[in-house]
């Protein structure tokens, strides 16, 4: 199974530009590249941040190019979105009984929860009371079946200063519904705009670089959050009964194939010269 994640776009008006870069731009070429070599992937998850100010125009500028779009479409709310203003563009959203977007996928390979971990007015994350009693149903009834999460924010501290203040709020009791689930294979979330892989209550997890600005690399705590214009990325997840293997690929990235000393490829499978 192949599932396509894409996070934090940052979408504005269609001239905006945001930290200097067209995130329109960089998007559509980010779903060129998919439709290209990944039209085969089984759904893609966009978690959140779709717009950088929950406007409808980016909104309505997303869904023109969601219609492009090869793989079906899960979506996901993130701080920088209004969950009133996606949902009048997209109508279609799943919603749990509360009006959270909040939706789930059974498929054979296993349960794929899609979170809403959005807290109007605030760049940090919330999951509330509601909301956790939706996913302690949701895993209850997926039993032995094996769990993916994608969620907007983390749920736990990254490391990195400037961005686990805004993190969700609500750690602990996230944790302890988890804790109780041993069937949760993976957890996806983006926020933070960095590549970052490991596992948190023994969950391995992974986040990635946005499609328009990626966050920089500083473990200092400035007060405020660095954007740099590192290469975006979206991931390319392969699952089986074994195995969850993610891969990152920077769709923008012009290097070229290294060739060795004497100026030969090495063929890979063999190891000889060709």
């Amino acid at each position: 199974m192949k599932i396509i994640q894409i996070t934090d776009n940052h979408l504005g008006a269609p001239d905006e530009r945001i930290g200097g870069l067209s995130p329109i731009n960089r998007l559509e070429k980010c779903v060129e590249d998919i439709n290209s070599s990944h039209s085969d992937a089984a759904f893609c998850v966009f978690t959140g941040d779709i717009t950088d100010a929950g406007k409808p125009e980016a909104y309505q500028a997303f869904a023109k190019i969601l219609d492009t779009m090869t793989p079906p479409k899960f979506l996901l709310v993130g701080n920088h979105d209004h969950r009133e203003q996606m949902c009048s563009v997209f109508p279609e959203l799943d919603r749990d009984e509360n009006g959270f977007i909040q939706g789930y996928l059974r498929r054979d390979e296993g349960d794929f929860l899609f979170l809403d971990t959005l807290d109007p007015g605030y760049h940090w994350g919330r999951y509330c009371e509601p909301r956790r009693r939706w996913l302690s149903n949701r895993l209850k009834e997926a039993g032995d079946r094996p769990v993916y999460l994608f969620m907007h924010h983390p749920p736990f501290d990254v490391g990195l200063p400037s961005l686990d203040i805004l993190g969700l709020q609500d750690k602990e009791a996230f944790a302890d519904i988890l804790s109780c689930h041993k069937n949760i294979r993976h957890l996806f979330f983006g926020h933070v705009h960095r590549p970052i892989a490991g596992s948190w209550l023994g969950i391995p997890f992974t986040t990635m670089k946005g499609t328009n600005h990626a966050v920089a690399f500083d473990f200092s705590a400035p007060g405020y959050v660095p954007y740099s214009h590192e290469s975006p990325t979206y991931a390319v997840i392969l699952i089986d009964h074994s195995r969850v293997l993610v891969h990152f690929h920077d769709y923008l990235d012009q290097s070229k194939i290294v060739i060795n000393d004497d100026g030969d490829r090495v063929f890979a499978l063999t190891g000889k010269k060709i």
